[in-house]
């Protein structure tokens, strides 16, 4: 019998903020679609296809009018070689904390933006008035959430907090997160869990720890906690993802290689976002009732 999963590629031409990934096991084009699931949490062990994911979406997101930043806590050696397509990339949690205060900053501002218009996003300003979408890579979110000493503590909850917040927001504003881990577990602590619940989308790759598989899909049909602890180390790619659809299905990714991803990003270098591109007026600050109104 025919299986959809031992050879993909991805042959859907890919649209504003979606990105033909692979294939479902129902033969039908796996797609990533910031506008229905706005944010991801993809979780794999070393080899099992979840960098393969990353580089096939920066090849489909490469091309399109929006802002890619990448905050990549083990030193950046995952996402420098995407730089030339990043409006900015965090190597470290200090300069992940001033990312996300400026992206704070800027949903704040588009939040003030169109309450002066009375919408209640971006998409229904008139098109000559909407801002630069942006997508937020993070990798190894749980280098963020570990403590050398009791010093961090409220860094980490500060940063943490922060994320929280865009993953709340961003939908309505136009910032898009991407959280990707080898590990990601409760043992982190609660950011983790509330971080988790934000996150609509949901990719599983091969994980080396139980913890990692149920943190990823164990809120989910058990029936998907299960599938994915049995994906074989001998099928990179292989993953389980839910579908906009609310069911979730065995997916394998196209193989995509960095050096076609960092080609990519060198290709649409010239279609990089300024800071100043993504942030045209001034701030204009905002209460945290306020900031509570729109989340719910």
């Amino acid at each position: 019998m025919y299986d959809p999963l031992t050879s993909v590629s991805a042959s859907v031409v890919d649209q504003f903020l979606k990105v033909c990934v692979g294939r479902l096991e129902t033969n039908a084009p796996w797609v990533i679609d910031f506008t229905t699931m706005p944010h991801w949490l993809i979780t794999g062990a070393t080899q099992s296809g979840k960098s393969t994911l990353i580089n096939r979406l920066i090849c489909g997101l490469a091309p399109q009018p929006l802002a890619i930043i990448g905050c990549d806590l083990k030193g950046g050696v995952e996402l420098t070689p995407y730089e030339d397509r990043l409006t900015a990339l965090a190597t470290d949690r200090a300069q992940m904390t001033a990312v996300l205060n400026r992206l704070i900053d800027e949903i704040k501002r588009r939040m003030a933006t169109c309450r002066d218009n009375r919408v209640r996003n971006i998409w229904q300003l008139p098109e000559s008035a909407q801002p630069v979408p942006v997508i937020m890579f993070v990798d190894e979110v749980a280098e963020l959430f570990l403590m050398a000493d009791k010093s961090e503590k409220d860094e980490i909850a500060a940063t943490a907090t922060n994320l929280i917040r865009i993953a709340q927001l961003g939908r309505a504003f136009g910032v898009y997160l991407v959280i990707c881990g080898q590990r990601v577990g409760s043992d982190l602590g609660p950011g983790v869990t509330a971080l988790r619940a934000q996150l609509s989308g949901r990719v599983c790759h091969r994980v080396n720890d139980p913890e990692t598989a149920n943190m990823t899909l164990g809120d989910m049909d058990p029936a998907a906690l299960n599938a994915a602890r049995l994906i074989p180390a001998e099928t990179p790619g292989l993953a389980v993802v839910t579908g906009a659809d609310g069911r979730w299905y065995k997916a394998r990714s196209e193989y995509v290689t960095e050096q076609q991803a960092e080609q990519a990003a060198v290709t649409y270098a010239h279609l990089r976002p300024t800071w100043a591109d993504i942030t045209t007026a001034d701030v204009v600050p905002i209460g945290d009732d306020e900031y509570d109104a729109y989340a719910a």
